[in-house]
């Protein structure tokens, strides 16, 4: 084996390839049919979109579960431990099982050459999705879900063909590289679609090119208010005096009235459950399973759904929220969340971003709740120094730190019990908190 740790392996995947991002299915197709993946024996559930791919694998994989699948998930990127992207029934894979799977891989980069500069060249995310494919095929997992890291056509997990494809909320982001408008970002997330194969969008407003490409394709392209459609309703009052909210979805097969609203916070996540429930209805009519879930399954799948980083509360007293938005869309979805949640106190929020974001419109949606700020930058190679966050804000109201731990120390030590801190801005920025909490 050529190392014996996961982080020897790890750090060595970093340096592999010339480019951190490097869009193309061609290297990475090559390693996968000489490790005989191109047929997989599972079901490929394939997730794509801007906003709400975390959340809709989440919860698709709580319902999977409760239903008694056996249940393969593939998600970017992680918070603490690399092994939190490939997991099997909801656990993360153990070090050992990574480490066998990535010396498979290397050894197909180049069957029949020792040296390293003849083999195909992966990256660091195309070597995980393979090494995810080859693991849940050894599991003798289900169904497959696969989070596409960017993009859609020319991501590495497109190298599977979707047995059914979710597209999720698409909005301006990674203009980089897929583009600086949403109906082109839409077509690249339209990749993931197939002919004939089952395909879900669960934004309400789908983009034209989307349906333009399922159509040329001859995709059965199910639409959120057309195909399947959800409605909150108030359903009883608890003991608190609030009004509990519920939840009804109709589709093309049926309804289901009173379901519980996601575990995972905010009212959007029902547009993203809808559209989750729309694959579970596709799975049994294109027989992928057996026999349709059941109401008790789904309701039981959404109030177990959980996952790090979105509007994720790990204290009280005062009250601390961890949150990865980092593009107007998701940060606009924080703000209606932090609307909702009730503060006596002051709102503190630490700031930690990637330098290619559209940094001014994130503060935007969130300058008008926030009554101190506390920058820094990230030390990786996008970050964002903090100058160029104080930039964005204009100055008000805000201290520059060295760090993301010293900004939240600073915002924990002048915050009284009933105010609230957030923290948002990127993955790096929650996972440099959430590794102090743990």
């Amino acid at each position: 084996m050529r190392f014996e740790t996961l982080h020897d392996w790890l750090s060595w995947q970093e340096t592999l390839h010339p480019n951190e991002i490097d869009l193309g299915l061609d290297r990475v197709a090559q390693v996968q049919a000489r490790l005989d993946l191109t047929n997989p024996k599972f079901t490929v559930i394939t997730v794509a979109g801007t906003n709400g791919k975390g959340s809709s694998v989440a919860m698709l994989q709580s319902i999977l579960l409760a239903a008694g699948y056996r249940v393969g998930a593939y998600t970017s990127p992680h918070f603490l431990r690399y092994n939190e992207r490939i997991q099997i029934n909801g656990v993360p894979v153990d070090d050992g099982t990574l480490c066998e799977s990535f010396e498979r891989v290397d050894q197909a980069r180049g069957l029949s050459s020792h040296e390293d500069s003849q083999k195909v060249s992966l990256t660091y995310f195309e070597f995980g999705t393979l090494a995810a494919i080859d693991i849940f095929q050894r599991a003798n997992v289900q169904i497959a879900l696969l989070e596409v890291g960017l993009g859609g056509r020319l991501d590495a997990v497109n190298i599977l063909d979707a047995d059914v494809a979710l597209i999720t909320a698409v909005d301006i982001d990674h203009q980089n590289w897929l583009g600086d408008d949403r109906e082109t970002i839409a077509r690249e997330k339209a990749g993931i679609l197939r002919p004939g194969q089952a395909a879900i969008c669960s934004d309400p407003n789908p983009p034209a090119a989307l349906v333009d490409v399922a159509e040329k394709l001859a995709t059965p392209l199910l639409l959120q208010g057309n195909d399947f459609e959800a409605t909150i309703v108030d359903a009883a009052i608890t003991d608190a005096n609030n009004v509990e909210k519920r939840w009804n979805w109709s589709g093309l097969a049926g309804q289901m009235l009173d379901l519980p609203m996601p575990a995972l916070a905010g009212d959007f996540q029902v547009a993203n459950a809808a559209g989750v429930l729309a694959v579970v209805e596709q799975l049994y009519e294109h027989r992928f399973i057996p026999k349709p879930i059941n109401e008790h399954e789904i309701a039981l799948g959404l109030e177990n759904a959980r996952l790090p980083g979105r509007f994720q509360i790990i204290d009280e007293k005062p009250v601390q929220i961890l949150d990865v938005a980092h593009n107007p869309h998701s940060a606009s979805a924080l703000a209606n969340n932090l609307r909702q949640l009730p503060c006596q106190g002051k709102t503190r929020a630490v700031l930690a971003m990637l330098a290619d974001k559209d940094i001014p419109a994130v503060i935007a949606c969130l300058s008008g709740l926030v009554d101190q700020w506390y920058l820094a930058p990230l030390d990786v190679p996008r970050g964002a120094g903090s100058q160029q966050l104080m930039d964005a804000l204009g100055g008000q109201n805000s201290h520059i730190f060295d760090n993301v731990i010293s900004a939240h120390q600073a915002a924990l030590n002048e915050a009284n019990p009933e105010d609230r801190i957030v923290v948002f801005g990127s993955f790096y920025t929650v996972a440099e908190v959430l590794s102090q909490a743990v």
